[in-house]
C-alpha cells in the first residue's frame, strides 16, 4: 500500500470520527452517561491520530498527482493549507479529550463544562476537516469542480450532452 492509498483511506476517519464523536458526546451529555461521553472522547483521540496520519501521507499523495494533466496546483495548495488548520484543530481536540478523560474520573465539578468545550471544539474541527475533504476531492474529481456529471464512457449522457 502506497502513501497515496493510505492517504485516501485514512482521510475519511477524521471527518466521520469528529462528527460521530460530537453526536455521541451530545447523547452522553443528554443521558448523563459518563461511559458514553468517554466513548466520544476516545473517538476524538482516534480522529486526531487519523488526522496526523492523513497529514503525514499528504505529501506523498501530492507527488503522485501533481504531474497528472488537469490536476490544479492551486487546488492542492488550498487543500494543504486547509489541512494544516484541520490538523491543529483535531490534535487540540484529541489532547483535550485525553485531559478530559483524566479529569472526568478525578473531578466531577468541571465534568460538564469540559464536555461542552470538547463538543464545541469537535464541531469546529468537523467544519475544518469537512472543508479540507471537500477541497481534496476537487483535486481529482472533476464532477465536483465544474458541477457537471461526466460521461463515464458507458453510453450515458452528461448534462452538457443535453444542451
Amino acid at each position: 500500500m502506497s502513501q497515496v492509498h493510505l492517504h485516501l483511506l485514512i482521510t475519511h476517519l477524521p471527518v466521520f470520527g469528529s462528527l460521530l464523536g460530537a453526536l455521541v458526546l451530545a447523547y452522553g451529555l443528554w443521558t448523563r452517561s459518563h461511559q458514553t461521553t468517554t466513548a466520544a472522547y476516545i473517538l476524538f483521540i482516534i480522529s486526531g491520530i487519523g488526522a496526523g496520519i492523513a497529514y503525514l501521507t499528504g505529501e506523498g499523495a501530492e507527488e503522485a498527482v501533481e504531474g497528472i494533466q488537469g490536476v490544479s496546483e492551486q487546488m492542492i495548495g488550498l487543500h494543504e493549507e486547509s489541512a494544516s488548520f484541520a490538523l491543529v484543530s483535531l490534535v487540540i481536540l484529541g489532547a483535550f479529550s485525553l485531559f478530559v478523560i483524566f479529569i472526568t474520573y478525578k473531578n466531577t465539578a468541571i465534568r460538564k463544562t469540559t464536555a461542552l468545550i470538547a463538543l464545541f471544539i469537535s464541531l469546529v474541527s468537523f467544519g475544518l476537516v469537512a472543508r479540507t475533504g471537500y477541497l481534496g476531492g476537487q483535486i481529482r474529481h472533476t464532477e465536483i469542480t465544474n458541477g457537471n456529471v461526466q460521461n463515464d464512457g458507458g453510453g450515458e449522457k452528461n448534462e452538457k450532452d443535453d444542451d
